[in-house]
């Protein structure tokens, strides 16, 4: 049997499933009735209950939904909100836009990302931040702009970026 390349990248970081994660995909395709065109708010809801979308879920979505793996696994890349690794605790998002930019928001999240030990799109060893970088959270007017699990906090400088991280570290 010929593996393509995106069958090599998931062999690539294969894990074993834990049953309890091929029973979330068994019970959440059903829910979506195995329509193709629910395919995202499948996965989006296999991944607010196992966390992310290891290759094992992502190979069970596919047999589940009778649909190749190449095919979930570009939604699954195409889509920034689905995670194909592990995420932190905390989600720490800095906005990049030019209202936020022209303020320094790239240099706060560098010391962020120098204060963490991680580039954005990475979490910590210790499991406790991912931080991630974005085009525009639609906040100008409080820029710059950094999100803390879901948390709007405008007019951000990188002292207080770093005693709110501080804060939520447990």
């Amino acid at each position: 049997m010929e593996l393509n390349t995106v069958d090599l990248a998931i062999e690539k970081h294969e894990r074993k499933p834990r049953v309890m994660e091929l029973d979330v995909v068994d019970l959440v395709v059903k829910e979506h009735k195995q329509k193709p065109w629910a395919l995202i708010s499948i996965l989006q809801d296999i991944q607010d209950k196992v966390g992310y979308l290891p290759p094992d879920i992502l190979k069970g979505v596919a047999k589940e939904m009778d649909m190749s793996l190449p095919q979930i696994y570009g939604v699954a890349t195409f889509f920034k909100s689905l995670n194909l690794k592990p995420q932190g605790r905390h989600a720490v998002t800095f906005c990049l836009g030019t209202a936020c930019h022209v303020r320094g928001a790239g240099k706060i999240m560098n010391e962020v990302s120098n204060l963490l030990e991680i580039q954005p799109g990475e979490t910590t060893e210790d499991g406790e931040f991912t931080l991630r970088a974005v085009n525009c959270l639609g906040a100008c007017a409080i820029g710059p702009v950094m999100v803390l699990d879901g948390k709007y906090y405008g007019k951000m400088s990188a002292s207080r970026a770093k005693d709110l991280l501080m804060e939520f570290r447990s």
